[in-house]
């Protein structure tokens, strides 16, 4: 405990967690300095015999006087039964949206998601959020306004709600932080729009033409070797993109045929591979120093995105409407054509929900109702 001043707050340095600096003189007055070195004043006090915690602001762009004068004219209202800071905050340099998006991405996103789920909420973050919120303070967005956000959206239905899900959880950190007060958070009762699951899988047909596509483009040089690996991989194991291109070759048991996944989207698994998934492993030429099995072409690196030899090779194969994904829905309901249960389809792709492998169930109806044509046929035939 110390004297809060500008030399004082401008010494404290980030750690691992973060920490706070109370003030001497003024019991409640204090600053947190978070792991990303930000440092922001608070005030603590009580009002109706409950503990209240509010920001007042971030350090530098308040001086460490005024926010004292702030924390000073809150304490000493609440022990008149007023509550200064609950009312007047926006009035006293409360956050903006952009700030708080700062902070989300600063604090609690690398604190609760992986990597790809990350880049997913920064990215919403940027397009749909910012551009409409930016200067709003965060104690004024109301429920209408995330609704009016929502609905412009409403052309892309699936962006709009994973958009509204993010609001959710910037807002539940916000009263975290004492941005704003407890249970008010707006994005509570806008509904979601309905969401049409997307399913296609490919044919025969289709796998017959993707398959001449990749030597194609292999051996024409339209693609590398490592995004032709990558998608014969995909097509093979039924893994999700993020599996494959992040796959190391210390992860890979070929004497086992196995990858060995330390993380995924539900945690350590274990994939089994077929005979020719293994001989597309095997014939990718590891290159020395780089531990990456789908390598790039710098050393060290791996290749970052299948998009553009993806588009052409879809192309030349003639389905333009299929996306990487749809690769693994093709393996499943491949599996579900020669017979397999759900429960091992469900462990093959490596779902942790029951719920996730039923979406294929359907499917499981198409050889059931070939053998009833097939004997219905028969007799109709015998019988005339």
């Amino acid at each position: 405990m110390a004297r809060i001043t500008k030399r004082a707050v401008d010494a404290l340095t980030a750690r691992e967690r973060e920490y706070m600096l109370w003030d001497h003189d003024i019991k409640g007055f204090g600053v947190r300095v978070h792991p990303s070195g930000r440092k922001v004043y608070l005030v603590k006090y009580r009002h109706h015999g409950r503990v209240v915690k509010r920001t007042i602001g971030p350090h530098g762009a308040i001086p460490p006087a005024a926010a004292r004068a702030c924390a000073a004219e809150i304490i000493t209202a609440a022990r008149t039964g007023k509550d200064l800071a609950g009312r007047d905050l926006r009035e006293r340099g409360a956050p903006t949206m952009a700030e708080l998006a700062e902070r989300f991405v600063e604090e609690y996103v690398p604190a609760r998601c992986k990597p790809s789920s990350a880049y997913s909420y920064e990215t919403s973050i940027r397009r749909h959020v910012l551009p409409r919120l930016r200067n709003r303070r965060v104690a004024d967005v109301t429920r209408d306004d995330l609704a009016a956000l929502h609905h412009e959206m409403r052309a892309i239905p699936y962006a709009a709600n994973r958009t509204l899900g993010i609001l959710s959880a910037m807002f539940t950190a916000a009263e975290l932080w004492g941005l704003r007060p407890q249970g008010s958070n707006p994005c509570r009762y806008v509904k979601r729009f309905r969401e049409q699951r997307r399913e296609r899988f490919l044919s025969d047909e289709e796998y017959r033409r993707l398959g001449a596509a990749l030597r194609e483009a292999e051996s024409a040089g339209v693609a590398t070797a490592s995004a032709v690996a990558a998608i014969r991989l995909l097509m093979l194991t039924g893994c999700r993109l993020s599996e494959i291109m992040t796959l190391r070759w210390e992860n890979v048991a070929p004497e086992t045929a196995e990858l060995r996944l330390p993380d995924s989207k539900t945690g350590a698994k274990i994939v089994h591979l077929g005979k020719p998934a293994v001989a597309v492993l095997r014939g990718i030429a590891r290159v020395e120093g780089n531990p990456w099995v789908i390598a790039g072409r710098r050393p060290g690196s791996r290749v970052a995105s299948l998009h553009y030899p993806w588009g052409l090779i879809r192309k030349r194969a003639g389905l333009d409407d299929v996306r990487l994904h749809d690769l693994r829905h093709s393996f499943a309901s491949g599996a579900l054509l020669i017979g397999e249960g759900l429960p091992m389809i469900g462990k093959l792709l490596g779902h942790s929900q029951v719920q996730t492998t039923a979406r294929y169930a359907h499917l499981a109806d198409d050889p059931a109702k070939a053998a009833a044509n097939r004997i219905a046929s028969r007799i109709a035939e015998v019988t005339g």
